[in-house]
């Protein structure tokens, strides 16, 4: 069965390219112009992907992609023209997976679903194994324990909620311990791209995870930046 991908964009021309290269590729695409209408749309559970513009009528990007992060558990991919570093890493910040900027290529923007979706389907592949004892099967580094069968992250026995992109990241360099990565090593190995993306990305889920996982996010001591290098998994 083909994927279904939301796409809420309220220029008709880019949303009519989005479409038909979408549709070229197989996908089975319900294109928006509203804000509040994408928003009532995703809420459904009905799409695979979503994506979503930034200045939209009736509801912002920013506002859809805030109220939906934690109940659509599907790779949000914010399409804008707005260029400006603060907007890229608001979106970011409220849960979006990815980012492109008009004008895009529509052989990009395919690359980039293309990517999400498979990335998404193999962690989900991961989660729906069957059950297993938490005590085997584990990554287990300082006080974070990762289950990659039942796709489950404990910090101190408490389990903490990753999204898919976190969780991948997190498992990542946790199964690399002490190894340094640069930014477009991680970018390519968790986003699946070759230098196509925007690597403010990679900080911005850093980021994330810290809140998430380090006692004190402004000084972490497992999710260490190794200046002018990258970062690395200290247990």
């Amino acid at each position: 069965m083909s994927k279904k991908i939301l796409v809420v964009e309220d220029d008709a021309d880019i949303a009519s390219i989005e479409v038909d290269f979408l549709e070229i590729e197989g996908y089975q695409v319900t294109a928006l112009a509203d804000g509040l209408e994408g928003y009532q749309a995703a809420l459904t559970n009905q799409f695979q992907l979503i994506l979503l513009d930034l200045m939209l009528p009736g509801m912002s990007g920013f506002e859809i992609c805030k109220q939906i992060r934690d109940k659509v558990d599907v790779p949000i991919i914010m399409v804008t023209a707005k260029t400006e570093e603060i907007d890229k890493l608001r979106g970011l910040g409220l849960g979006a997976d990815d980012y492109i900027a008009k004008p895009f290529s529509p052989t990009e923007l395919v690359a980039r679903v293309k990517a999400n979706l498979a990335q998404y389907d193999r962690i989900k592949a991961h989660a729906a194994g069957p059950a297993v004892n938490e005590s085997q099967d584990t990554i287990k580094k300082g006080p974070i324990t990762i289950n990659p069968k039942t796709h489950r992250v404990f910090l101190n026995k408490q389990e903490v909620i990753l999204k898919h992109r976190e969780y991948e990241l997190l498992l990542f360099l946790m199964e690399n311990a002490e190894m340094v990565f640069s930014k477009e090593e991680l970018y390519e190995k968790i986003w699946g791209f070759d230098a196509i993306g925007d690597l403010r990305t990679v900080a911005v889920h850093i980021n994330r995870l810290r809140e998430k996982i380090e006692k004190d996010p402004s000084n972490p001591q497992h999710l260490q930046t190794v200046w002018g290098a990258g970062y690395r998994f200290a247990p």
